[in-house]
Parts: structure tokens; C-alpha cells; sequence
């Protein structure tokens, strides 16, 4: 009777094993699922050391447990995606922020963030997860940690008037595109010799295409998606082409977040398995193509295991975004490494790292000292035109000379760059050239404009003193430049120092070139420190030709 005791015995333990494990999921009965290891995971971070909590050096994901919240950043406004009314924030990324907190059993701190501030934000430890429409590219990996598998997928599209002829990239080279700062398709807009006005926020891309600010704008595909819903932008407006298909991804701090990035593999694979992520898309009405396709790849036996967030055959690639890099990139990024060793402070230099942004600054140089040569020459020759109208004895080119100078002196230079790129753009098609030698007149004519009048004004008192009986002999009008030379050499200085404005219409000068720079990588802070310290120095060289040109005028003036 033994051997049969200890037979029903194995058999009722078997029995009992069974019987347990049929009141469990099929999912959370797999031993290698990810639904065990997630569970692993967070009973190890809840129950570790005592001072876990106070450790300067803990896991991110044990000081969410500690903290009882995540922070998490969101956009304000992104329709369907992410929008804010108040305090009421609504859309998919939202809801899926909402989930997640709810996975991990901690309450959920909304913070905003937009596309050029949501990396920083995480390097700074202000927030402990994005998940605001960032594309997965390869040149993020070294910024960020990404989750995988990916909550959702676009690409970028090009958006403009139905009535523009526009199919493709030879189509929009030299024209002016509307995007937004930390968009990783502006690199590729760039290279394609496109101009970039950049905006901080994607909302209000619709608003400046039908107010006639942006004659194009270029972002994802899922963010025009709701304009499109609108019959007054459908009708006017039209998708031109689309590129850059990009998967997207939520994305944690590379140092630190070691173990929460593994908790948010892990319940990302389980939402798209259980269809999750489907479910709440469906809610917001947006496209559900993607989603449906990864619910079957995390369902099958192959990615539906605790490892299948690292398997090839699972996740999907990063875009490949790197950028053809120079061939003295390798020199910059160790001269980086020095300078950081030595003064501590990051420096990045990405003008000169990339193929693009290298070519971007060096036309960025030239078009500025074309730019600055034109504004003095122009600033020269309108001072001496209208001075000499303001001299005339004509009385009605003298009124016309006093009307053109009251009338530029009572408009900001913004203005008037303005009125004269409208009137260019109506003569001539767009292009780099045409703004700079728009910039060019209106920075000549602004500041020509105040010279003038000083010569004016000089050659009204040379002929007060004639009168009187003062001896002023020699030309009046020569004499009167002479007088004017110290206004004459400020109004130059004024037009050079003034250029950077001219990026306002486009024009491509150093301004603007780095602005384009900064649109698809990182240094801002050291990007401009160099523009400040260039135009200083260009500005330096001015100011020391300029006095040259003063003491020239100032040799000709005659004792009164």
C-alpha cells in the first residue's frame, strides 16, 4: 500500500498545483512571461533595503514606489494626443500616462513640456518619464533611454494650400517652412536646402497657415490629423508628401532609471498584448493601423516573454537619423571631452560635428559679411541721397525727402522689414538672395534714413552762418558731410549691429543658420554664446573701419 500512497499523494499535489493555477490568467501563468518578471520586479524595489528610500543613489523606479508618483511629461497642446483645459488634461498619450501610473500603483504628476525642452527636462530630474510624440531616431539613443516596445508610430508631412504646386523635395528647396524646435525631421528639411520658422508649440502650426505667417509647415502626420477634421482648414489646405517614418517612444533618463525603464519594457509589452494601448487610441479617435499590428506581434508565443522588449525580432529599429559627419568630428568631440574635463562645464559644438550643420554655418558667415558689407553701403548711399534731397533748393524733394524720413523713423525696423520683404515677394519669387537684398535695402534705408537728416540738418546751419556773414567757404554740401561725419559713422555702426534681424524674413545669415542648427540638435547655450562672440567681433571691425571713414570725413571740413 505504500507505493499507491505515495502515488495519490504526487497525484493530489498535482491536482492542487493545477487547480491553483487555473484561477490565475494564462499570461501570469507562464513562468517567463512578462507579466512574472514585472511582478518580480516591483515586489524587489518594494521590499529592498530599509534606506532604499534615502539613498541619493536609488533606482528612479524605487523613488516613484517611495514617492507613491510619477512625473510625467505631457504636451498642453496637442490635439488627440495631449491637451490641456485648465486643469482638465484629456487625449491618448494622456490616458496611457494614466495607465502606467496605475501599473505601478502610484498616483500620476503631469508636468509640461514641449518638443525642445522634454530631454532637458528629464537630464535635469524634473521629471522621471516623457511621453510627449517623440520620435525614436538614432541620434536620441545616445540623449535618452527609450521604452520598447513603442506606444505608437508617424511621419512627418509636409502641409500647404491646395492651389501651391508641391509634390516633393526639388519642389519646396529655398522656401520657408513652419516646424517646431526640437523636431527631428528638421534635419532633414535642412539638407534638403529648406528655410525653417521655428515655433515652440505645433498648435499653433494650423493658425499661421491660415493666417497666411507660414505658406508651409511640416510635422507629424497624427498631429494634422485633427485639423484635417475641420472642414474650413480641409478645404484650403492639402498633405503635399510625407517622410521620416518614425516609430515613437516614451523615453526615461539614461543614468538612474535603469530599473524603471525595465518596469516600463515590461508594461509596455503588456499593453500591447492585451490591447491596452488599442483600446485607449479607439477612445481618442486617432489611427489604430499600428497598434493593431503590434497587439499581434506581443500575442505570439516569440515576443510574449520577459525578454522580448530586447529581442530584434520584436521591437522595431530606431530611424536611422545620424547625420554624415565631418571629417574633423572626431578632433571636435575629443577637444569637447578636454574642455569638459578641464573646466567642468559641457560644451557641445554641433556646427561642427555634422555634414549639414557645417555647411549651414559657412553659409550662415558668408551671407552675414555679405549681409553687413550691403547694410553699410546701402546705410552710405541713402544717407547721401536723402541728404542731398534734404539739401535741395526743390522744395518738392525736399518734402518728399522729409516725408520718407518721418515715415521710417516713426515704423520699428521689424516693420519695415516687413513692408519691403512684401513688396519683394510680390516683384520677385522667394529666395536666400531676394531676402538679403531686401534686408539689405531696409537696413540701408532705415538707418540711411537718420544720416541723411544729420547731413540735412548740417547743410540748413552751413547756410545760416553763409547768411549771417560766418565764412564757410567750399561746397555746402560737402562741408555738411563733413559736419555730420560723427552721426554718419554711428548710423553704419547702428546698421551692422542691426543685421541679425534680418533672419525675421528669412534671409540666410548666422542668425538664422544656427537657428536651423538648433532645431535638430543640441549645444543651444554654447551655439549662441559663439554667435554673440562672432558678431562682437565682427562688429569690433566695424566699429574700427568706421572711425577710419570718420577721420576721413572729418580731414575734409573747412574752418568756419
Amino acid at each position: 500500500m505504500r507505493p499507491l500512497s505515495a502515488l495519490v499523494a504526487v497525484v493530489g499535489l498535482a491536482l492542487a498545483i493545477l487547480g491553483a493555477g487555473l484561477g490565475r490568467p494564462a499570461w501570469a501563468r507562464e513562468p517567463e512571461s512578462p507579466d512574472a518578471a514585472l511582478a518580480s520586479l516591483l515586489e524587489a524595489a518594494r521590499t529592498g533595503d530599509a534606506n532604499r528610500c534615502s539613498s541619493p543613489l536609488a533606482d528612479r523606479l524605487i523613488r516613484v514606489l517611495c514617492n507613491g508618483q510619477i512625473r510625467i511629461g505631457v504636451r498642453d497642446y496637442y490635439p488627440l494626443f495631449a491637451t490641456r483645459t485648465g486643469d482638465l488634461r484629456e487625449g491618448y498619450e494622456v490616458d496611457v500616462a494614466r495607465a502606467l501610473a496605475a501599473k505601478l500603483g502610484v498616483a500620476v504628476d503631469f508636468l509640461r513640456v514641449n518638443a525642445a525642452s522634454r530631454i532637458p527636462l528629464l537630464a535635469e530630474d524634473r521629471i522621471d518619464l516623457v511621453i510627449a510624440t517623440m520620435g525614436h531616431n538614432t541620434q536620441r539613443d545616445g540623449q535618452v533611454r527609450f521604452i520598447r516596445p513603442h506606444y505608437y508610430r508617424s511621419e512627418t508631412i509636409v502641409v500647404g494650400p491646395k492651389r501651391l504646386a508641391v509634390s516633393g523635395w526639388k519642389d519646396i528647396a529655398g522656401r520657408t517652412v513652419c516646424v517646431t524646435i526640437g523636431n527631428g525631421s528638421n534635419a532633414a528639411l535642412v539638407s534638403h536646402d529648406v528655410r525653417l520658422l521655428l515655433f515652440d508649440e505645433a498648435g499653433v502650426l494650423p493658425e499661421r497657415l491660415k493666417d497666411g505667417t507660414c505658406l508651409l509647415a511640416a510635422q507629424d502626420d497624427s498631429f494634422f490629423a485633427e485639423a484635417f477634421t475641420h472642414p474650413d482648414f480641409a478645404d484650403r489646405f492639402a498633405l503635399k508628401f510625407g517622410f521620416a517614418q518614425v516609430p515613437w517612444g516614451m523615453a526615461v533618463e539614461r543614468t538612474g532609471s535603469e530599473k524603471l525603464a525595465r518596469a516600463l519594457d515590461l508594461i509596455s509589452q503588456i499593453f500591447h498584448r492585451d490591447g491596452v494601448f488599442l483600446d485607449i487610441a479607439r477612445q481618442h479617435r486617432i489611427a489604430t493601423g499600428f497598434l493593431e499590428e503590434q497587439q499581434k506581434v506581443w500575442s505570439s508565443a516569440a515576443c510574449n516573454t520577459a525578454t522580448g522588449s530586447s529581442d530584434p525580432g520584436c521591437i522595431l529599429p530606431a530611424l536611422d537619423a545620424e547625420l554624415e559627419p565631418t571629417r574633423f568630428a572626431g578632433a571636435v568631440a575629443a577637444f569637447e571631452r578636454w574642455f569638459s574635463a578641464i573646466t567642468g562645464i559641457e560644451l557641445s559644438l554641433p556646427m561642427l560635428t555634422t555634414v549639414p550643420a557645417w555647411s549651414l554655418l559657412l553659409g550662415g558667415i558668408v551671407n552675414t559679411l555679405i549681409l553687413i558689407g550691403g547694410a553699410l553701403l546701402a546705410t552710405l548711399f541713402f544717407a547721401l541721397g536723402i541728404g542731398a534731397a534734404l539739401s535741395s533748393t526743390m522744395g518738392p524733394l525736399r518734402w518728399l525727402a522729409r516725408s520718407i524720413v518721418v515715415i521710417l523713423q516713426s515704423s520699428p525696423i521689424v516693420l519695415t522689414l516687413v513692408v519691403a520683404s512684401a513688396v519683394a515677394h510680390a516683384l520677385f519669387p522667394f529666395s536666400a538672395t531676394v531676402a538679403l537684398g531686401t534686408a539689405i535695402a531696409a537696413l540701408g534705408l532705415a538707418n540711411g534714413s537718420n544720416a541723411g537728416q544729420a547731413i540735412g540738418e548740417a547743410t540748413l546751419t552751413l547756410r545760416q552762418e553763409r547768411a549771417a556773414g560766418a565764412h564757410a567757404g567750399g561746397a555746402v554740401f560737402a562741408r555738411a558731410v563733413s559736419r555730420s561725419a560723427t552721426q554718419i559713422v554711428a548710423f553704419l555702426i547702428n546698421a551692422a549691429k542691426g543685421t541679425p534681424i534680418a533672419s525675421f524674413i528669412g534671409a540666410p545669415e548666422l542668425l538664422s543658420a544656427l537657428t536651423d542648427i538648433t532645431s535638430f540638435s543640441s549645444g543651444r547655450a554654447t551655439t549662441y554664446t559663439l554667435l554673440l562672440i562672432f558678431y562682437t567681433l565682427v562688429v569690433m571691425l566695424v566699429v574700427a573701419v568706421c572711425r577710419r571713414l570718420q577721420a576721413t570725413l572729418e580731414s575734409g571740413r573747412t574752418a568756419t
